[in-house]
């Protein structure tokens, strides 16, 4: 029997629709045929609908975890074709899916006549080429990489009946951080170059999923040792540099496989290191300084009782609430510390997947809380 269809997926197709044909303009001329600009809702909708089946399948036991990606195999790079192209059923899928699981490899989809087959396997991803991966039952995010080897952009999230569609416009807002900026999509250049390390450190934090809590703080300022209870069992000296080290050789290199790994897993090693009890510290420039802290308040600092929330969603509305509604004590000693550094940026992670970004917000004239979850799935 036919699968049903998936409502979700219809609900949401035109508005997808819309996203990519909204982005896929200036690239135009410079992107070869069948990127973004070939998109339609209907092989939105069925590229969606055939992913939500088959993560509601099991293969051996084991829920399937698969990336589908629009494109062509002309302009996929080195990729595995298939002899004969197979549908793109959800039991195929879900046969498929142990070949695929490891992150950053695609099944490529695209037109053969009048439907839509799976015709390989593929690494490379066209600038804004859909992708639609299976996270876990019934959860789906849609998405699209803007460079060559950047991180992921979010457009949506589907799990079950509740859809979440990304709000590009909340970049626009001058309470918007520069991490979720570019977690958003849009560059938020640096005194280092193009990469933002706050961004991909947010990434990794939530990979790792142990929870932690990371303190961005400014190079050559002592006062957040007035938040944190010392001595710090796990003091870096001098400062870890590596992530500045590559940083400064971005413009001679970032086209390089090797120097995007080295920063990869630069990045993984200091995004570790939140794993551990306590918050890691780094500074402006990405030097890390300490990690299992303890955060206490400020000596004659007001506790924190109040923040503002918000999240990154069509539709989401801004909330202001008590820390205690957030999380448990990672989030309550972030929203203080930050309540008593006012110039410091803290991120946490949550073992259950949720993450927040705290920074103060002058116009609100309290911190101010950004859930940002649904842009790092």
């Amino acid at each position: 029997m036919p699968e049903p269809s998936y409502p979700a997926a219809r609900a949401i197709a035109h508005r997808i629709e819309a996203y990519f044909k909204r982005h896929a303009a200036p690239v135009k001329g410079r992107a070869r045929p069948g990127s973004a600009d070939s998109l339609d809702a209907d092989a939105i909708e069925t590229i969606i609908d055939a992913a939500f089946w088959a993560s509601l399948r099991r293969e051996e036991g084991v829920t399937p975890r698969i990336s589908l990606a629009y494109v062509q195999p002309a302009m996929a790079g080195h990729a595995l074709m298939f002899a004969e192209r197979l549908p793109l059923q959800p039991a195929a899928l879900a046969r498929l899916a142990p070949a695929v699981d490891r992150p950053g490899i695609h099944l490529g989809v695209w037109r053969d006549g009048d439907d839509l087959t799976v015709w390989g396997t593929t690494r490379t991803i066209p600038p804004f080429g859909l992708v639609v991966e299976v996270i876990a039952s019934g959860l789906l995010v849609v998405k699209h990489r803007g460079e060559p080897f950047g991180k992921f952009v979010n457009v949506a999230v589907l799990e079950g009946d509740q859809i979440k569609m990304v709000d590009e416009g909340f970049s626009k807002t001058p309470e918007c951080p520069g991490p979720v900026r570019s977690l958003l999509g849009f560059s938020t250049p640096s005194g280092f170059g193009s990469v933002d390390v706050v961004a991909q450190l947010a990434v990794s934090m939530r990979a790792h999923g142990r929870g932690g809590t990371l303190l961005v703080v400014p190079a050559g300022s002592e006062s957040w040792q007035d938040s944190i209870i010392g001595p710090v069992l796990y003091a870096v000296t001098p400062p870890f540099s590596e992530l500045v080290d590559l940083l400064r050789r971005e413009s001679d290199e970032s086209a390089h496989h090797d120097w995007q790994d080295d920063l990869a897993r630069a990045v993984d090693a200091v995004a570790g290191l939140t794993a551990v009890d306590g918050a890691t510290l780094i500074t402006d420039r990405y030097e890390v300084v300490a990690f299992g802290a303890k955060i206490t308040r400020r000596r004659g600092n007001p506790p924190v009782e109040r923040v503002v929330i918000t999240e990154p969603i069509e539709g989401s509305a801004t909330d202001v609430t008590t820390p205690s509604h957030l999380g448990g004590t990672r989030h309550l000693s972030a929203a203080q510390f930050v309540h008593d550094q006012r110039d410091a940026t803290a991120l946490v992670a949550s073992q259950d997947g949720r993450f927040t970004i705290f920074k103060w917000s002058p116009t609100d004239d309290m911190v101010h809380a950004h859930r940002v979850e649904a842009l790092l799935l």
